[in-house]
């Protein structure tokens, strides 16, 4: 079939994620013409999965604690943004289309009725009253351009033409959500350089796999240490879950980014501490005065005071303790030996994280390729950039989903007002 051409020079938004939808409706609301171009058959569908379908909407905090959930050069070029639209905006936004959100008291934002589809609801009605042509179920093939411009996407049998083409595709990872990387092919065909993309907010298969009994088993308020070349790489602290086939919960989530950076040159080992408000030898203090007072109790009773029921067994097994030992019998180097296990126990070498469990994908476009300002790429004029697509990732609690709306609405008000500008007859709306 022959392509048909189509003359209208319109903002175009490829993807229909949480940086795509603000961004449509920011410059359509500003008068601009916009088309909204999704694969898939909804919109939102990763906001639809996000937060096991409840949907984290944001944090509470202010932009300093923000930009604390980024790395220092993430934080700078998001700062810009963030001020722009900040998490007050997307609320106030969502809140003046219906819909009710709370703090869940540890500052992340939620919908009262914990349904991530009434939040895409929200978002559809912005496109609605701002006027956005939104088209399902159409596939870009590929953006087309001169040597210093965009000029139009091509699609499986029409071309439409545009001078303003943002690019909202999202990562690599949750690939059922239709994020295959398309985005990344495009950008580094028109000249953008890749940062290698890993998983970020992801869980870890270690070696040895965790015993299938403790799966659901978690360890709460410990520090969790990556080791690489015997020196501590990072570490976080919070809860570790175990899982049927290796560990997750927020230390673990919180860590994967760097441990995935790490693993593609040199080994990691992961090193937990069960007790990081106390040191070795206060530790030892008390565990001794426990064996004291009650030496006819099995030592596996004293050392689930400290560890989960389920584990413990195991744990001193393998440090040939057997668990029904009397503590009146249990020795000093034993004694010693359950000290080290519970402040440096060594939970074994990482060997995967999946970057399609990631609950973004780190690496992406260079941040240094594209204005933080307008989100413009520094390469090719009229194309901008927003949301998971950009080499970026935050913490746990809604950071990632406020980055995705605030550079989509500074991609999208920067798109809209210079395609008004470019368009001097055009009537704009009050935006």
């Amino acid at each position: 079939m022959k392509d048909k051409l189509i003359s209208d020079n319109k903002v175009i938004v490829i993807g229909g994620g949480a940086s795509g939808l603000i961004a449509a409706w920011r410059s359509a609301s500003l008068g601009a013409p916009t088309i909204l171009i999704e694969k898939n058959s909804k919109l939102g569908s990763k906001i639809l999965i996000s937060g096991g379908g409840k949907c984290n909407i944001t944090h509470s905090g202010n932009i300093d604690t923000f930009l604390e959930g980024f790395r220092k050069n993430e934080a700078n070029f998001l700062k810009p943004a963030f001020y722009k639209f900040s998490n007050n905006d997307i609320i106030k936004l969502l809140e003046s289309r219906g819909l009710k959100t709370a703090d869940r008291g540890d500052g992340k934002i939620f919908p009262v009725n914990g349904r991530a589809s009434d939040v895409v609801k929200a978002l559809e009605t912005c496109l609605e009253e701002a006027g956005v042509q939104i088209r399902l179920n159409t596939d870009v093939e590929d953006i087309l351009a001169d040597s210093q411009s965009v000029v139009g996407v091509k699609l499986k049998d029409e071309i439409i033409y545009s001078s303003h083409i943002i690019l909202a595709t999202g990562g690599l990872s949750y690939a059922k959500t239709g994020t295959t990387g398309d985005g990344y092919v495009w950008a580094e065909k028109l000249g953008h350089k890749l940062v290698p993309l890993t998983a970020a907010l992801a869980p870890m298969r270690i070696d040895p796999k965790p015993p299938v009994e403790w799966s659901g088993v978690a360890l709460r308020d410990c520090v969790l240490s990556c080791y690489s070349g015997g020196k501590k790489k990072a570490e976080q602290r919070g809860d570790l879950l175990f899982t049927h086939d290796g560990i997750s919960g927020p230390t673990v989530l919180e860590l994967s980014r760097n441990v995935a950076e790490e693993i593609l040159h040199n080994k990691v080992n992961l090193v937990v501490d069960t007790q990081p408000d106390i040191d070795n030898k206060k530790l030892d203090e008390i565990i001794r005065k426990n064996i004291l007072e009650h030496p006819n109790k099995e030592i596996k009773s004293l050392v689930s005071q400290f560890l989960p029921n389920r584990m413990v067994d195991n744990l001193l097994c393998d440090r040939s303790i057997q668990p029904e030992t009397r503590c009146v019998n249990i020795v000093r180097s034993a004694r010693l030996i359950i000290v080290k296990l519970l402040k440096e126990w060594k939970l074994g070498e990482v060997t995967y994280i999946d970057l399609d469990k990631g609950e973004v994908t780190a690496g992406g476009i260079s941040l240094k390729e594209v204005n933080p300002k307008t989100m413009e790429s520094r390469i090719i004029n009229g194309l901008y950039l927003c949301g998971e697509i950009l080499d970026v990732a935050g913490s746990i609690g809604g950071y990632n989903l406020q980055a995705a709306y605030s550079t989509g609405f500074v991609a999208g008000e920067s798109a809209g007002l210079d395609y008004i500008n470019k368009n001097p007859d055009l009537r704009s709306k009050p935006g």
